[in-house]
């Protein structure tokens, strides 16, 4: 991940915007019949930093007429349990229950296929949007996996391009294909069908 921790914060953002903004990439041209998702990986401890950049990204993009969609998978995760009346008493009980109850429990209520998904496309049918942004993966880990959610995404969001903010490495190797590793040390899982967009040439 060398490449990227040289590059400087104002780079990426200069970077981002001249790719996302691009005729190329919202005509979704030269992708060769692929999914048009995007991985933009960063360091887990830029993740502050990362949150203020891509809220100034949305910012900048929308002032140049390219209108993002924000979904960020905490506050998504978040509003179901709100609406399904759970959140209050699991912030009562988490602390005196098993861990894996607590996993199973939160896998089972946040199912990617019937309930983040739908959640996702439902909002996705709220206002027109010309790129969806998907961050808060860290924040949900493990109880919602960003492979899962990217493979599921694939049958609602394959007509505007999608990037997702990873905190960690999207590495590919002869060996084990391409990988998305969270925080740079747990493999969340195979997955080989995005692009990295900071390798995505302008």
């Amino acid at each position: 991940m060398a490449d990227l921790v040289q590059r400087s914060f104002q780079e990426r953002f200069q970077h981002l915007l001249a790719v996302i903004s691009s005729a190329r990439f919202l005509k979704m041209q030269s992708l060769n019949n692929e999914i048009p998702f995007y991985i933009c990986p960063y360091l887990a401890t830029e993740a502050v930093e990362m949150e203020r950049l891509q809220q100034q990204l949305s910012n900048k993009l929308g002032q140049q007429g390219v209108r993002v969609l924000n979904i960020n998978l905490y506050d998504l995760s978040i509003a179901h349990l709100q609406r399904e009346g759970d959140w209050d008493w699991y912030l009562s009980n988490e602390t005196s229950m098993p861990k894996s109850k607590l996993l199973d429990d939160l896998q089972s209520m946040l199912d990617v296929e019937s309930v983040v998904i739908p959640a996702i496309a439902a909002e996705m049918a709220k206002e027109a949007f010309d790129v969806m942004f998907i961050s808060g993966v860290g924040e949900v880990f493990p109880f919602i996996r960003s492979h899962n959610v990217l493979n599921n995404l694939q049958k609602a969001a394959k007509l505007k391009p999608t990037v997702m903010f990873f905190p960690g490495e999207y590495k590919h190797s002869l060996e084990n294909g391409a990988t998305l590793e969270l925080f740079g040390r747990l493999i969340d899982d195979k997955y080989y069908r995005a692009f990295n967009i900071l390798e995505t040439a302008i």
